[in-house]
């Protein structure tokens, strides 16, 4: 059975969440403390010892982010929180944020202090509204003692934070889409590059970092970048935070380092629950991928899930039994994506409704085996051609359902042969 190493979870049900005094008996702010008495560059040294990726999806060295703001020249820099954790099946962000806003406030701090920011915003899903209040009353006991705001600890270093309200929208989860949203436009992504490092809020350099990336950040600080890049896997270290979900016996929230084996966590959770037999999994949320029980055996860490064509994403694992049927599951996400595509690029906004539509008429028994190659070549093109992550993710689930459960389609079109 699988023990769960605690980095981003280790605050969770052991502190009074906006009490910064509980924070601080844990070690809290200390980290930034000790930011402050060096160098930027040595901090972004330490992150770069660690070898922390993004863990919002992406995976993109976050110290290699935070050097492109570093050396932008620019008087005025930003530091972006993502809590806007749309995808579905995901919690992880919502886990943190309600039970340990301190680490992401220290976290936001310290990165500023690296690159040269006075200036941080949380964007927080706008379906977390009770999460708003936490946030606000976390952030002003840290100003009160003085841990945000200005002479942060009696130095010259100012920063402080404003939480800002999603849109309720799936696409503001896309960073420059959450900037726009932040500038109060329309929630749409912006052509890259530039790249927001470069010219993100306002047309400044800005870090965008997720929730649980900035967690780790005090711990890394506090233990060092080597003690951190020795969990987990050598090209991926550090822990990830699983959401578990769907037919799974013990559904929730567990830490464990980067590569443990989806096996191991499926079985130390109880495997399927009410003894139904495992048809599968939905790793990464709704763009990632549907895989069968003969791929259990896959390490989850980010280049581990590339290899296998497969994706780690946000560490959703979304447990599928044989009750459930596959083509329903794609129907559904495809229904999920026409609805949430801004509509600012026409692959996206029309090829969602061109899949949604194949994936219908097979799953009703109305399919041909042509359905199959056009949702290829319908797919491709939108990887190839949409302007943001929706629309180039959006059909991963058809495309892996299609290669891992074909014979569902198969049957589906034979079907209809037959009526």
């Amino acid at each position: 059975m699988l023990q769960e190493t605690r980095i981003v979870l280790r605050n969770v049900g052991e502190i009074n969440p906006v009490s910064v005094d509980d924070y601080r008996k844990r070690g809290g702010y200390e980290s930034l403390r000790k930011a402050l008495t060096i160098p930027p560059e040595d901090v972004i040294a330490e992150v770069e010892k660690s070898k922390l990726r993004g863990r919002g999806g992406a995976g993109f060295p976050t110290a290699r982010k935070w050097s492109f703001v570093l050396n932008a020249k620019s008087e005025q820099k930003y530091v972006i929180c993502n809590a806007d954790e749309g995808e579905p099946g995901t919690n992880k962000d919502r886990i943190v944020l309600s039970n340990d806003p301190h680490s992401v406030f220290e976290g936001m701090a310290i990165a500023a202090w690296a690159v040269g920011a006075d200036t941080g915003f949380i964007y927080l899903r706008f379906e977390y509204p009770y999460v708003f209040p936490i946030l606000e009353q976390a952030l002003q006991n840290a100003r009160e003692a003085g841990c945000l705001g200005k002479n942060i600890f009696g130095t010259d270093f100012n920063f402080d934070i404003t939480v800002v309200s999603g849109g309720g929208a799936y696409i503001c989860g896309e960073e420059t889409a959450l900037i726009e949203s932040i500038e109060g436009n329309r929630g749409e992504p912006r052509f890259k590059p530039p790249y927001p490092g470069i010219s993100g809020l306002y047309g400044k350099p800005t870090v965008v970092n997720n929730v649980e990336t900035l967690a780790n950040i005090p711990v890394i600080l506090d233990k060092g970048g080597a003690w951190f890049s020795k969990i987990g896997v050598p090209s991926c270290t550090g822990t990830k935070v699983f959401t578990l979900c769907g037919n799974i016996a013990q559904k929730g929230v567990f830490e464990y380092p980067m590569g443990t084996n989806l096996k191991d966590i499926f079985e130390t959770h109880g495997g399927v629950k009410d003894n139904k037999d495992l048809r599968g999994f939905m790793l990464g949320g709704q763009s990632g991928n549907l895989i069968n029980a003969s791929q259990i055996n896959l390490p989850m860490d980010i280049d581990s899930c590339q290899q296998a064509e497969s994706v780690l994403g946000t560490g959703t694992i979304m447990v599928i039994d044989d009750y459930t049927e596959i083509l329903d599951i794609v129907e559904n996400i495809m229904k999920f994506f026409i609805e949430e595509s801004c509509g600012k690029c026409t692959p996206c906004r029309e090829g969602n409704i061109r899949i949604y539509e194949v994936i219908q008429r097979i799953n009703r028994g109305e399919g041909k085996m042509d359905d199959m190659v056009l949702l290829e070549e319908l797919a491709e093109t939108m990887n190839i051609a949409s302007l943001c992550g929706l629309g180039q993710n959006s059909s991963v689930a058809v495309i892996t359902s299609m290669h891992n459960f074909r014979e569902d389609y198969l049957k589906a079109i034979e079907r209809g042969r037959r009526a």
